[in-house]
Order: C-alpha cells, then structure tokens, then sequence
C-alpha cells in the first residue's frame, strides 16, 4: 500500500500533516493537544481529562446532541482520550465526509461554550468513571505502581483526577485552562486516508479560523520536561476486595527519544510480549501461576518505566514473585537467545505493519509524531531500525534496565 505524507504549519503555528493511502475510502481526523495531566498544577489535578469531556457539551453553533448527530449521520466514529502529555480528539469517516468532521472538530475546539451547567453536570460523570476506574483491578495496581516511581508528582498522579480535586474545580479555573493551552501553536491536526493535503488545508483553515481563533501567529510549541526525571524505588499496596492479587514489578526505563528504544522492544517482546515468551511460558504454561502475565514499556520525555504486571491468587503471590525476579535476573545475566531475538524482531514488525493498515492507525502514528518527536520515521525506517538490533544490545540494555532499583505494586485483598 503506497503512501505520502505532507506536512503544512499555517503562519499561526497550527500544523497539519496528513498521510494519503492508496486503495481506501476512509479517513481518519485527530486534533492532538500539546497538554496532558502532567501539565496541571495539584489544584487543578484531572483538568485536562474534564476539559475533554467538556469540549462534546456544545459550541454557539451546535449544541451536544448537534456534535453528537453530525458524525452519527454519516457512520462516523468519533472520541476522544487523554493522557499524560497530550489530549487528541479523533473522528473516521468516509472519505467524502471528511469535510464535516473537520467542521465539527474545529468548532469544538476553538468555540466551546463551558456552560456552567455543563460543568456541574460532567462533574457528576466523571466523579462516577474515577469510581468505575477504582473498581478496576488493573487501573489500581498500574496508577499505584505510577504513584511509587514518581510520588506525588504530576507524572505519579492519575489522568483522571481524584474526587476531592475533581469535586474542587471551577469553571473558572477550567476556562482558563483552556484558553492557555488550546492554542494555534500547541495543536497538531493529522489526517489519514483518502485525503487531499491542500483541501485538507483549506478545511482546517476555513473550520479553526473562527471568531479569529487563527490570526495570533506563533512557533510550534515543543514540549519541554527539563532534565531527566529519575524514579523512586520501593514498594506500595492497597487493599481492595478482589479476588485476585494484582502485581506490578519494574524498575526506571528509557526516555521517550532514547536510540536503544528499538533494542528494548525487542527485548520486551522476548520477555513477556506474548503467549511463546519466556514469562508466559514459565509463570502460566509450566507452573500455572496466573493467568495472564506480560510485560511493558513506557516512555516520556523525561522519564521511563519497564516492568512485569501479573494477576494471580493471593496464595500464589510469593512464587509468582520469586518467579519473576529469577527471570529478570537471568535476561540481565545472559540476555536472549538467537532464537528468541529472531521471534522478538518478527512479532515487533508483523505487529506494526498489521497494527497500521487502517487510517485511524495511519492519523495516530503521524499525529503523535508531529506533536512529541522531532522527526517522523518512515514504516520501512522503523522496520531496518527493528532489524538491525543485535544480541549485544539487547543483552547491554537488560543488564543495564533490569539490575535497577526494583518498584513493586500490589492490590489485593488483606
């Protein structure tokens, strides 16, 4: 499948990039915001994840159930999510309702009312998926896990807020929230599929200028964390009434732009990436420990997290640890085997190319590119960069990642 991707940054520092594919009828639109929960001060703890919710409650010119009626009509689909350093509002469409997507995505984010009704009423909302969020078992273990690398830290604190912060924000602080950061310069619309770059331009421009929204010019924002944010080790636990014991185990991983990234996936895949790894194979195929056990990655601009999440019965807990711990320490000992840098390499590349053969795939990919990396690698790029990865680096990077300072969650009953 041939593609091309063009690039536009409009003289207000709004950027556009889209990505055409041959052969498809589709296309998928994101609005990614330059703002994430690690962007709030403690006040205002959960303001981005309530300012998402806010931006579907209506505009001068379209009211919720217009928003929510527009991309319905047209058997779009349409959502948005937030995350630690950024927030996309995304829509896919048919290739000739593209259009109206971008209309509806330039009114919301440039025009939202903020009604304070709306406010009231979304409080109520969001307060109930923090509830829901609390009763799930991998949310709990993953934000304390979180909460015990970085502390008290808008990196350590949940996306969503707590109900204490979420109960104390005001309109006012929200409106001001959006008005700093929902800015020509902090915003990158990406596209993908059957789309025309210069119409596309047109549409972005005609859809994000109202009410002079466009006219303020400035350079591209680049998120900026400081120096490198180092992770606290030690060990949390939270009682909950579930039947499981859920664990994490990890340690400080790599920053977000760190070349070794490649050497780490690999190795991540080896470890716990999928039912012919080692921990899959060891803690469930040969000792049946758990049920599901894997393994992880994530990365910031300034910091990093690896580790192992495995849910099993409580009575289990001191083996499924002993257990873990041994084959961490072994791939940091030894490495990996030919074989398994080989399996490691294939599943990273079938699970990429297959991952991208939808728009809405292709949009994320160049969107989040644009916004948090300076360069954007072509798929062949990536998978020459996936190949290339050696025994030794793998075996580098496992001695020097997994003899950390260990970090460990637990939820689970008393």
């Amino acid at each position: 499948m041939t593609s091309q991707v063009r690039r536009t940054t409009l003289p207000s520092g709004l950027r556009i990039i889209s990505e055409q594919q041959a052969g498809v009828r589709s296309a998928t639109i994101g609005v990614w915001v330059g703002v994430g929960s690690r962007d709030e001060s403690p006040t205002l703890h959960g303001c981005s994840h309530f300012l998402e919710h806010l931006l579907f409650k209506g505009t001068d010119e379209r009211s919720a159930l217009d928003i929510s009626v527009a991309l319905d009509a047209v058997g779009g689909e349409f959502n948005a999510f937030t995350a630690k350093e950024y927030t996309c509002f995304h829509a896919r469409v048919l290739d000739e309702d593209l259009p109206l997507a971008v209309d509806v995505l330039g009114d919301m984010i440039t025009a939202s009312t903020l009604l304070a009704e709306d406010v009231e009423a979304e409080r109520d909302v969001i307060l109930d998926e923090i509830a829901m969020h609390d009763d799930d078992p991998d949310d709990v273990v993953h934000n304390l896990f979180a909460e015990q690398a970085w502390g008290d830290s808008p990196l350590g604190r949940g996306i969503a807020g707590t109900d204490a912060s979420i109960s104390a924000l005001t309109r006012a602080q929200i409106l001001r929230f959006y008005r700093r950061h929902y800015r020509p310069a902090n915003i990158v619309v990406a596209a993908a599929g059957n789309v025309d770059h210069p119409a596309l331009v047109r549409q972005v421009v005609a859809a994000f200028g109202r009410n002079s929204w466009l006219d303020v010019e400035e350079a591209p924002v680049r998120p900026r964390h400081g120096s490198r944010k180092r992770v606290a080790p030690g060990a949390a636990h939270a009682t909950r009434p579930f039947e499981q014991v859920n664990v994490v185990l990890g340690m400080e991983g790599l920053v977000r732009d760190d070349e070794r990234r490649f050497a780490l996936g690999v190795l991540n895949t080896a470890l716990g990436g999928g039912t012919s790894s080692r921990l899959f194979q060891e803690v469930r195929e040969r000792r049946g420990l758990a049920y599901s056990v894997f393994s992880f990655s994530s990365s910031h601009a300034d910091s990093g997290l690896v580790g192992v999440s495995v849910g099993c019965l409580p009575s289990k807990l001191d083996e499924v640890l002993a257990v873990v711990r041994d084959e961490l320490a072994k791939v940091a000992r030894d490495g990996i085997s030919a074989e398994e840098l080989a399996r490691g390499k294939g599943q990273l590349r079938g699970g990429l190319v297959l991952g991208l053969e939808d728009s809405a795939s292709r949009m994320s990919r160049i969107g989040k590119a644009e916004l948090v990396h300076d360069e954007l690698l072509s798929i062949d790029e990536v998978m020459a960069r996936i190949e290339g990865v050696t025994l030794e680096e793998v075996r580098s990077i496992a001695a020097e990642v997994f003899t950390r300072p260990e970090i460990l969650a637990v939820v689970g009953p008393s």
